[in-house]
């Protein structure tokens, strides 16, 4: 169990639901909400698992990758991503499932959850891959893994302010 391992299979599986979204136009609300609702406690429990476990131990060990200088802007950069994709997440919530606007909103979600994911996986996970123990990461993916399980029904998404998670972490 590696925490970049979980992190990555977790990306996968986010590009899986929103591909199978992407294969269900034409599918009636109720089926949509079931499909939405899991992809959504994802998103939400992987960004705050994230932001408790990885980012952290990112912040002490990092020192940039993938054109960020420090692993600082690295994680303000992802804590940034992760207030944009909860506001997506909400914004698709105000929408009925299978509505032109749901299926907007949907698209914009998918754009910010893709960037992200790609950003993450070219700075910091590369960074904590370089600079990690596996002892560490085993670790930490043990946590990340036992974290999403304990939230499976979901959380209360929240934002965070970038520049104060940063300070805190430092």
């Amino acid at each position: 169990m590696d925490i970049v391992e979980v992190i990555l299979s977790d990306h996968h599986e986010q590009r899986r639901r929103f591909a199978l979204l992407d294969e269900m136009h034409g599918c009636g609300p109720s089926d949509l909400e079931a499909v939405w609702k899991q992809l959504r406690i994802l998103l939400e429990v992987h960004a705050k698992a994230e932001e408790e476990l990885f980012y952290p131990a990112l912040m002490e060990l990092g020192t940039g990758a993938g054109g960020k200088d420090s692993a600082g802007d690295e994680t303000e950069d992802a804590i940034h991503d992760h207030n944009e994709i909860r506001d997506a997440i909400g914004e698709v919530a105000q929408h009925p499932a299978g509505s032109p606007e749901w299926w907007e909103a949907m698209t914009k979600l998918n754009e910010a959850n893709g960037d992200h994911m790609a950003e993450e996986e070219r700075e910091g996970l590369t960074d904590f891959r370089q600079h990690a123990s596996l002892e560490l990461r085993h670790r930490l993916g043990l946590s990340f893994a036992v974290f999403e399980s304990s939230h499976a029904d979901g959380i209360k998404p929240q934002d965070i302010s970038p520049e104060e998670y940063v300070r805190e972490h430092e």
